[in-house]
């Protein structure tokens, strides 16, 4: 019997290997139309999630109602799927090199529990090839099966969105691809469960895994001429944001705007595809020069900051910045790769005390990625405002508060524009 049938007749489970914010509103997802188990190696994750709280806080309560799933850290209770899912964390170390611990140690669970006709399907993004010339290989090994002969295996990008409640899961296309015909057409029947959008058929596993990683590569282009642009306009005493304002009226004019690149994917998917490349003897010239524009805005925005301080202070290192936001976008908890940090330190190596305040963060997961937590109780007498992210709590705010809390010739470093056009009473910035 397919294995299609077989979940959907509830013989069987399906499995999510890696609970983050891929794969949890996956597994929640599959397990209100079949059985799932939920797993993760982290204890204290899985604790939350059997008490119907996401640690990631994307999801609420509701989320995890009306659903079977079983959530577990221990590896033996895979047994009981013959659908495997892998959606763990592919981040780069410190040199930019794509980092494939979570995925091969993943790869290696999988090995350990499947069985002749089970399938297993990547969703973490990686280069084009590395499903089949890394991960599959590691399960054939241990597993002492045959990809497409005893098993079948198959690629299909997440595309979830944190925060985005609009573009959720099930209303996004869904690309999916297999090892051959029959695995492609078996992955897109249960894909087709949750996703009321549709799947799209990828025609094989590299070209799946190519789409996922350009889509992100396009946005860092795109942001990375928007930032270039802030760099230029600004020598030009011009505003970028009364620009693109302008150029917008045009009908396909695209809407990008300059700012910090953080979080899981932007800042961190272009260097698999570069990686890549690179093997294959081709230096990826354009792509390289968009991360290296972006990953230098921090240290552009910290010396903004510490040059307007120098023109008003004899002593720089009596002064305090307040930096509101430490997110790495938007009305979310995620600090993932948050660029935020990088303007921290870029200030502090001038031994300028710096404040941070989000309404989202967590202070201890801060402290815990970098080495920094938020300020309890905000001073009225800073000499410089940094507002990296346009959470909603700070679009209420009016230049009477910022005058508030700041010296009177203090600058409000507005990175996304909010407040354009709002500030006469202190000198202003944005990006």
């Amino acid at each position: 019997m397919a294995v299609y049938q077989q979940l959907i007749n509830k013989e069987t489970r399906l499995a999510v290997i890696g609970l983050g914010y891929v794969g949890l509103p996956i597994a929640l997802a599959f397990a209100k139309k079949i059985p799932v188990i939920g797993f993760d190696v982290n204890a204290e994750r899985i604790r939350l999630m059997q008490q119907g709280i996401d640690p990631s806080s994307e999801l609420d309560a509701t989320a995890f109602e009306s659903s079977d799933i079983v959530f577990t850290n221990d590896p033996e209770v895979l047994r009981q799927a013959n659908f495997f899912i892998v959606a763990v964390p592919t981040p780069v170390d410190a040199f930019n090199v794509p980092d494939l611990r979570f995925l091969l140690s993943a790869s290696e669970t999988v090995g350990r529990v499947i069985k002749n006709g089970d399938y297993v399907v990547f969703e973490s993004t990686v280069y084009p090839g590395c499903t089949e010339e890394d991960c599959l290989p590691v399960i054939e090994k241990i597993s002492g099966l045959k990809n497409g002969v005893d098993f079948k295996s198959g690629y299909s990008p997440e595309r979830i969105n944190p925060g985005d409640k609009t573009y959720t899961l099930s209303r996004i296309v869904k690309i999916v691809s297999g090892c051959d015909a029959e695995a492609l057409e078996e992955i897109a029947k249960v894909y087709e469960l949750v996703v009321e959008a549709g799947v799209h058929k990828a025609p094989a596993i590299k070209v799946a895994e190519a789409a996922k990683i350009i889509e992100n590569t396009q946005r860092d282009l795109n942001i990375a001429l928007m930032n270039e642009l802030s760099l230029i306009f600004d020598k030009m005493e011009i505003n970028t944001f009364d620009v693109l304002a302008a150029a917008g009226t045009k009908w396909n004019f695209l809407n990008f705007q300059p700012g910090l690149v953080g979080g899981h994917c932007i800042d961190v998917d272009p260097y698999y595809l570069t990686h890549k490349a690179a093997q294959l003897g081709y230096n990826a010239e354009v792509i390289l020069a968009g991360r290296n524009i972006n990953d230098r805005m921090a240290a552009q925005v910290a010396g903004k900051v510490v040059k307007h301080i120098l023109k008003n202070r004899t002593n720089i290192a009596d002064a305090t910045v307040l930096i509101k936001g430490a997110t790495f976008k938007e009305n979310i908890s995620d600090i993932r790769n948050s660029k935020v940090a990088n303007v921290v330190a870029a200030l502090k190596e001038y031994s300028i005390a710096v404040h941070v305040e989000d309404p989202f963060a967590s202070s201890d997961a801060l402290e815990q990625a970098f080495g920094f937590g938020l300020t309890e109780g905000l001073s009225d007498n800073y000499d410089a405002v940094i507002i990296t992210v346009p959470h909603r709590q700070y679009l209420q705010l009016d230049e009477a508060y910022f005058c508030g809390i700041t010296k009177e010739n203090a600058l409000i470093a507005d990175l996304k524009g909010i407040f354009r056009n709002k500030i006469s009473q202190r000198s202003y910035f944005s990006l």
